[in-house]
């Protein structure tokens, strides 16, 4: 997880714990609440934007919104929008029909590719929706373990 992703999660995670307002929150407010560096927000804020999640009025009492209900946003979707693809490392596909070009380089170019699919899983069964209830002190929601 990178500092972008975290970030990001935390903005949208406030924006949906007061979501119930439904007025826009300010960048200064929400790094406010948040204790992120406004600069950096504002960039996270500028790409959540670019991948609708969330949307921006301006002027007095302009601020930012999030674009759709918590419960159909995923912590996958908002790493993806600031991270790109959620792989773990950067190594490429497996190579099929014996093509390794050094010893075991495909067994473990297949672990790599099982743990990045296994994160992007497990990023998307959890919505805001779930978070912003564990947030406020209800019981974290039980997310299955595939083998």
């Amino acid at each position: 997880m990178s500092t972008r992703g975290d970030y990001a999660s935390r903005a949208l995670l406030s924006l949906a714990l007061h979501d119930d307002l439904a007025q826009p929150t300010s960048v200064k407010e929400l790094a406010s609440r948040t204790g992120l560096p406004q600069p950096y927000l504002e960039q996270i804020l500028l790409a959540l934007k670019g991948a609708n999640l969330v949307r921006s009025k301006r002027g007095a009492g302009g601020g930012y919104l999030l674009a759709r209900p918590p419960g159909s946003v995923t912590l996958a979707e908002i790493v993806a929008a600031v991270d790109g693809p959620i792989v773990a490392g950067d190594f490429g596909a497996p190579h099929e029909n014996g093509a390794c070009d050094h010893e075991g380089q495909c067994v473990l170019l297949g672990v790599w590719a099982a743990v990045g699919a296994h994160m992007r899983e497990h990023l998307a069964s959890y919505t805001l929706a779930d978070l912003v209830i564990q947030a406020r002190g209800g019981r974290p929601v039980a997310r299955p373990h595939s083998a």
